[in-house]
């Protein structure tokens, strides 16, 4: 027997709720027209710390900024709960155009960029002289990468009293890269070398990049009283610095005098957001002397007129090391090669 047909009425029709709720969706984005400037000085873990007119202020992303990343260095606009009070919690609502960016990757194959710092004018490439040894090769990855970002490289050379740094700076002298060296202490217990230090930082922005146990935040702490960043030494076993500073920090210099960004300790210095095409570009000293290249020279390779003008000493005494740099770094660039 089938089934008795059963009646329905327009009270037996159940109509399912929208789960993203039934107002009309509109692609009009708040004006946030009394959004205050800031400058972010700390990132930490999906809370920024943001320097509004005087105070700090601890502040989130607008969920509207999506998978933007904000990172120390950016010029931001905020709402919300600016007072700086311990319980306020702002949102960071806007970016201002960026005028730098410094970038690495993990390695020269990595597609994922990292973003370290945004709108610094200068990076200041800190190695030590000895205890850890110096790596010239990871210096020459610096000099391309400020060169690429528009970034003026400054070198800065500690631990001046365990080594001498005439030779290690004879490396770099046809590129003319300022530098300033400096010693473990000098008057007061303080580095030798600050005051000289102090001045190639003023009224600038800049960051400080370069491997554990150079004494990096040991200069902050000199530079900036109070900043308490944490310092370490160099492992015995491995000759390595053990990472001290864990996250990118701004910190203003006395008297409004510039800004110093330390950050994290590197170890690589991966340069795969750089055309391959434009390296060759950052070694001053090398690219007058492939206009004898032949046609689509890769600059590694027989034909390449870069050999005749090394030998000639047109780059001076340091050009077959450079000349090597370079071709380490386009040879890292293919897969299968390393640095």
């Amino acid at each position: 027997m089938s089934p008795r047909r059963r009646e329905y009425d327009e009270s037996d029709v159940r109509i399912r709720p929208n789960r993203k709720g039934s107002r009309p969706r509109t692609k009009e984005r708040p004006a946030h027209e009394d959004a205050v400037p800031g400058f972010v000085v700390g990132v930490d873990r999906g809370r920024y710390t943001v320097l509004v007119e005087d105070r700090l202020v601890t502040a989130m992303k607008a969920r509207a900024l999506g998978r933007k990343s904000i990172v120390v260095g950016e010029h931001v606009r905020l709402v919300g709960d600016t007072s700086g009070d311990s319980d306020a919690l702002a949102r960071i609502v806007r970016q201002d155009p960026r005028t730098a960016v410094l970038r690495r990757t993990a390695d020269d194959t990595d597609p994922v960029e990292r973003i370290i710092v945004a709108n610094a004018d200068q990076l200041v490439i800190v190695t030590a002289l000895a205890d850890p040894e110096p790596r010239p090769r990871m210096i020459d990855r610096c000099l391309v990468a400020a060169y690429d970002a528009g970034m003026e490289p400054l070198l800065l050379l500690t631990k001046a009293d365990l080594a001498d740094a005439d030779a290690f700076l004879a490396t770099y002298a046809p590129l003319k890269v300022r530098y300033v060296v400096t010693s473990l202490t000098g008057d007061g217990g303080l580095p030798r070398g600050l005051e000289e230090l102090h001045a190639a930082l003023a009224d600038r922005v800049s960051v400080l990049v370069g491997h554990s146990g150079v004494g990096k935040s040991t200069l902050v702490n000199a530079l900036v009283p109070g900043a308490l960043r944490a310092t370490g030494d160099v492992n015995d076993v491995t000759g390595r610095g053990r990472h001290t500073s864990t996250s990118a920090v701004a910190l203003r210099l006395p008297d409004d005098d510039g800004w110093v960004i330390d950050t994290p300790g590197v170890r690589s210095f991966g340069l795969a957001h750089v055309d391959p095409a434009r390296i060759i570009n950052h070694f001053p000293d090398l690219e007058p002397g492939t206009a004898e290249c032949p046609r689509g020279c890769t600059h590694d390779e027989p034909e390449c007129a870069l050999d005749a003008w090394v030998e000639g000493g047109h780059a001076g005494p340091a050009g077959p090391s450079r000349l090597e740099s370079l071709r380490r770094l386009l040879r890292a660039r293919t897969p299968g090669h390393g640095d």
